[in-house]
């Protein structure tokens, strides 16, 4: 029988040292584990682990005399986790320590048992002390690495605090009511009737709240296509699209197919989605296919247009840029452990060649939606303020929104604000 905190050191492992996604690793281990209890505990693990990395990863040179994360890479991530146990998930100090060290035989390190168990003794011993030297610094306060807690104070300097704090709270499960298949209030009802604690959004008219994560392929309606999963900070752009039957739309960067999803529930359109990688766009047709919805999905770059437009112009253009994602380090936990400062200029690179590039494809009227999963300026208004000084056809629409604040061009939701994930949308209109 798979030890569950044995291959959940595996898999943070993989995510922390050794490069992997948080996606890849469930993916690679979640199938070891039969039992549907054991999967979910296995990712309330990893995810734990991988959002409290540099907090507890730091402690552990304090606390052992020789480093273990070169020879021994998946005992030191089950030290991580020992402490995330006993710190975040708070479990009884007899049953964490004891479960670590039986996970370590499992690991087929036994000689490393009395090791692990010394460590968090000794954290036990000393935890005030720990604690108080990683609350002395943001980076490790918050579990944010110092480039990013440096940069997060820098662009927010008022609600630094707040961002990074919200950054480690488990967010709310958000689905999406396929108003093509089903009303929103007559599916809260039948998420009640399974004893789901469903609410509707306080101000998105298809979302539907539900307090903590689940299996949603059990959930009533998933198999009919009644909804899909989607933050409400997503949900956003079909507003803001506001789209009309008969237009055509391009979803430009758009795997995984939620928001290309929303705009066809929303208006008869002939929408074009286009995904560079040829595995993601499969995933944007499954959705479609489960939601029961049509589209042209085609694999293609969307910095290049020669290879792929038709030559017609789009009403409306949603670009989901490449980013950061450092909006959604709460449903992304791993991002915090594999973005690198110097990765920021060549995304904002990357984002200003694709807007020059769409830009021709927008009919005369028409509106692009600039949108990213980030909470950094210069990914967000710096990419849309250079572009629009060089381009005098496009003009910012103004807007507001019930949730974050206005930037100095669009509109910035930080991470926890209406307790929405992080996004940045500016409006263009072509005249």
């Amino acid at each position: 029988m798979t030890d569950t905190r044995a291959e959940a050191a595996r898999a943070l492992a993989d995510i922390a040292l050794r490069g992997a996604s948080l996606r890849e690793a469930m993916e690679r281990h979640a199938p070891k584990l039969p039992d549907p209890r054991d999967r979910a505990l296995l990712m309330a693990l990893v995810s734990d682990g991988a959002r409290w990395w540099p907090r507890f990863d730091a402690s552990l040179d304090r606390l052992l005399d020789r480093p273990l994360r070169r020879k021994e890479p998946a005992v030191h991530a089950l030290l991580v986790l020992g402490l995330v146990q006993l710190e975040v998930l708070e479990l009884a100090d007899y049953a964490a320590v004891a479960a670590t060290v039986q996970a370590v035989r499992a690991l087929k390190r036994p000689q490393l048992a009395g090791l692990v168990n010394a460590v968090l003794r000794r954290w036990q011993r000393e935890r005030a002390t720990h604690l108080a030297a990683l609350d002395a610094r943001p980076e490790t306060r918050h579990a944010h690495p110092r480039w990013l807690a440096e940069a997060i104070a820098r662009d927010w300097p008022t609600q630094a605090e707040a961002v990074m704090t919200a950054d480690n709270r488990e967010p709310p499960l958000m689905l999406r009511a396929n108003r093509r298949r089903t009303g929103r209030d007559a599916l809260i009802e039948r998420l009640r009737a399974d004893g789901q604690m469903a609410e509707a959004h306080a101000w998105l008219a298809d979302a539907i709240v539900l307090p903590h994560s689940t299996d949603v392929t059990r959930l009533p309606g998933f198999a009919e296509g009644l909804f899909a999963v989607q933050d409400g900070a997503a949900q956003i752009a079909a507003d803001l699209a506001d789209m009309c039957d008969g237009q055509r739309a391009l979803d430009a960067c758009a795997a995984p197919g939620g928001k290309a999803c929303h705009l066809l529930e929303r208006a008869n359109v002939a929408l074009t989605a286009l995904e560079f990688d040829a595995k993601r766009a499969g995933r944007i047709r499954e959705n479609l296919a489960r939601l029961h919805l049509e589209a042209d999905v085609v694999v293609g770059d969307a910095s290049d247009p020669s290879k792929w437009w038709d030559g017609k112009p789009y009403q409306r253009v949603l670009l989901d840029a490449p980013c950061s994602a450092t909006g959604v380090l709460r449903r992304r936990p791993d991002v915090r452990l594999h973005r690198r400062a110097d990765d920021i200029p060549a995304l904002a690179g990357q984002q200003r060649r694709i807007l020059e590039a769409l830009w021709p494809l927008l009919a005369l009227g028409g509106r692009l939606i600039y949108i990213t999963c980030s909470l950094l300026r210069a990914e967000n208004e710096a990419v849309v303020a250079r572009f629009l000084a060089t381009h005098a056809d496009a003009q910012a629409v103004p807007f507001t929104l019930p949730a974050g604040q206005a930037a100095a061009i669009g509109w910035q939701v930080l991470p926890g604000d209406g307790d929405l994930d992080g996004m940045y949308y500016a409006v263009l209109e072509k005249r």
